[in-house]
């Protein structure tokens, strides 16, 4: 008789299943929504570019659009007479221009991901004991430490990559909308667009902002996983709520004011990381002045967005005490799910 061997399933092929299994069950948050939002972002860039070339084309052929008291009226508007005079400072200011258009037009998918991640993680765990599922999962081989990582990661990472992605096909999609468009009124694409545009350079840009929104989502994503670990009903609210209420009080017992601090501290370090880590860029917040110095003196949105200093929001204090504190809240989570039962 032949003796069938069963192999045992390592825990990270079994991790990788899990985090797949996340993917599949929240596709059209984690994968269709930031796509449908980069999609949206072009039609209305597309529909805002055609009212504007009506506009202009109307004022060319009325002599009314002059360049350098030369009037634009060749059968409408006519780039190239644009082009023959750009002078430098004027190229200088068409890259700054082009480039806040481009990262503008790939915010979108960025908006999206902190609706998906804030309400993914507020029913991650709560969803499957109101449904009874839990007994199903907890019947599996499967650990509730492994089940909550699972999800963690799936916000952390897994979503904010596609969001990446989705963000940086969209703003590839606009140059080629307003390429086609240069091109078609007598324009050069490369001198006009291509040329003083810095594409890649945004594009490096919202790679490297993946480590940074990591760790500075960490203590929202923990908070809202612990509270939908821990809420019997209407997670919601309590996480929200919560924070919410110690504000207040905290305004208006002072109680800041006993550690040389004041409320407004508690509402941004606190509060604000709790509630608002999932939003894209909310670190920009807390290192504006840093952010602005980078911006003012080399006049350049690029320099912002260079990957080297996107990365500078690591050396924050910040950023390490939130993710320390969402690694505990994460650690209740998993104690928690352990003791779940029905609701």
């Amino acid at each position: 008789m032949n003796t069938v061997h069963y192999h045992p399933i390592s825990k990270a092929s079994t991790f990788k299943w899990m985090l797949k299994r996340e993917y599949w069950e929240n596709r059209g948050g984690f994968l269709y929504a930031p796509l449908i939002a980069g999609a949206i972002s072009l039609v209305m860039s597309l529909i805002g570019i055609l009212f504007g070339l009506l506009a202009m084309n109307r004022a060319a052929k009325s002599g009314s659009l002059v360049i350098d008291n030369e009037s634009v009226n060749v059968n409408g508007l006519d780039l190239a007479l644009l082009t023959k005079k750009l002078d430098a400072e004027a190229l200088h200011n068409l890259a700054n221009g082009l480039d806040l258009t481009l990262l503008l037009s790939s915010l979108w998918p960025f908006i999206v991901l902190a609706f998906v991640v804030f309400f993914y993680c507020l029913g991650a765990l709560y969803d499957d004991r109101r449904d009874r599922s839990i007994l199903f999962w907890k019947s599996l081989p499967l650990s509730d430490t492994q089940t909550v990582l699972s999800k963690a990661l799936s916000a952390l990472l897994v979503a904010p990559v596609i969001a990446v992605i989705a963000s940086i096909l969209t703003m590839f999609g606009f140059l080629l909308i307003i390429s086609v468009v240069v091109l078609s009124h007598g324009g050069d694409p490369m001198t006009l667009i291509w040329g003083p545009a810095s594409p890649l350079a945004i594009a490096a840009g919202h790679l490297s902002w993946l480590p940074v929104y990591l760790l500075w989502a960490l203590p929202s994503v923990g908070w809202l996983l612990m509270c939908s670990a821990w809420a019997k009903s209407k997670p919601f609210l309590w996480a929200v709520m919560l924070p919410l209420f110690a504000g207040i009080i905290v305004s208006s017992t002072h109680l800041m004011n006993a550690f040389d601090s004041t409320s407004g501290w508690f509402w941004k370090h606190i509060v604000g990381r709790l509630l608002l880590g999932t939003l894209p860029g909310s670190d920009v917040f807390y290192r504006a002045d840093e952010l602005r110095a980078v911006i003012g003196d080399r006049d350049n949105l690029v320099a912002a967005l260079a990957p080297a200093n996107q990365l500078t929001a690591l050396s924050l204090p910040d950023i390490w005490i939130g993710a320390a504190v969402g690694v505990v809240f994460i650690i209740v989570a998993i104690r928690l799910r352990r003791r779940a039962g029905e609701i």
